[in-house]
């Protein structure tokens, strides 16, 4: 083997240790942490799998034309900006706190949080923390710089900002008056006894990209496809079908009360004596709806789920 030869096959051996790839090869983010497993569930429903050894950062897809690395959410939404990755996964609150320049292509809704300011419940039983003065400027800790600025900003308070790595909620009230945090149901909020005093704003998983990866035709067709069979399986798993028999008798009276996403599917019986109906209902209504059905004349009910609901043109 010449020497040059060595040297082309020593630059493919780094490419591949450090991650670098095909232009045409679409780069995509995965948050590591809690919206980790879900995110990964979701792709696994639309085809794509994964092999990782657990300490990778790069997990190998089973679409070769699609190349994943594992990042800390708080790291995508600038990146992807950048251009250094395609497409990913992130908060939306992180998106605004970096005041990142992505496209959302899809909200999952998944890990609903709202962004809160909060203090020490006997601070704020002093009166109105915009109005009380404190003799001192307020000491606003976060996680979030810019986020905890617009909240300083819109109070018109005379506020010191501080930098948090994590624990925020540990800071109040030695070391901070108020907090700017991420809660779910504020129950940790509640256990340090501190009082939300403002809400933020709303934050929930996105699925962004690049704006430059949309001006590339195959990079944008990946990008829609994604998205629309994304999208299909959340539908999904909102709904569930029910397979049902009825009589010629009753047949009339229960299409008629049928809900369903357009009109029922209907077949007739092999024998001639009756209809097989099938619909995609609500989750949430089945419950009750199957009661109400059989009351109907419905009989030989299957109620089964379904992996995706496409309902046309990825809208």
């Amino acid at each position: 083997m010449g020497k040059h030869t060595e040297e082309l096959s020593l630059s493919a051996a780094q490419d591949a240790e450090y991650g670098f790839v095909d232009p045409f090869t679409l780069r995509m983010t995965i948050p590591k942490g809690r919206i980790q497993e879900k995110v990964m569930a979701l792709l696994s429903q639309i085809g794509l799998t994964f092999l990782a050894d657990g300490r990778s950062y790069r997990p190998v897809c089973s679409d070769p034309t699609l190349t994943t690395k594992m990042l800390k959410a708080q790291n995508i939404p600038g990146l992807i900006a950048l251009g250094r990755h395609d497409c990913g996964f992130s908060g939306h609150d992180w998106i605004v706190e970096q005041q990142a320049d992505v496209v959302e292509l899809l909200d999952l809704k998944f890990d609903p949080v709202r962004i809160v300011a909060a203090m020490p419940e006997e601070l704020l039983s002093e009166g109105d923390f915009r109005m009380t003065n404190y003799g001192r400027p307020l000491i606003v800790a976060s996680e979030y710089r810019n986020l905890a600025q617009m909240f300083i900003t819109r109070h018109k308070l005379n506020a010191i900002f501080v930098q948090t790595f994590g624990a925020t909620e540990a800071l109040p009230p030695e070391d901070a008056d108020i907090i700017i945090d991420n809660t779910s149901s504020g129950t940790t909020l509640k256990h340090n006894r501190l009082a939300i005093i403002d809400e933020v704003m709303h934050s929930t998983t996105r699925f962004v990209c690049n704006r430059a990866a949309l001006e590339d035709k195959r990079k944008a067709k990946m990008l829609e496809e994604m998205t629309m069979l994304m999208r299909s399986a959340l539908a999904a798993k909102e709904r569930v079908m029910l397979e049902m028999n009825v009589s010629r008798a009753d047949f009339d009276k229960l299409v008629a009360n049928l809900p369903c996403m357009k009109a029922p599917t209907v077949s007739e019986l092999f024998n001639g004596d009756g209809y097989a109906i099938k619909i995609a209902v609500p989750t949430k209504d089945v419950r009750e709806l199957i009661p109400r059905l059989v009351s109907m004349g419905a009989r030989d009910i299957l109620e089964y789920k379904v992996d995706k609901i496409v309902s046309g043109a990825g809208k």
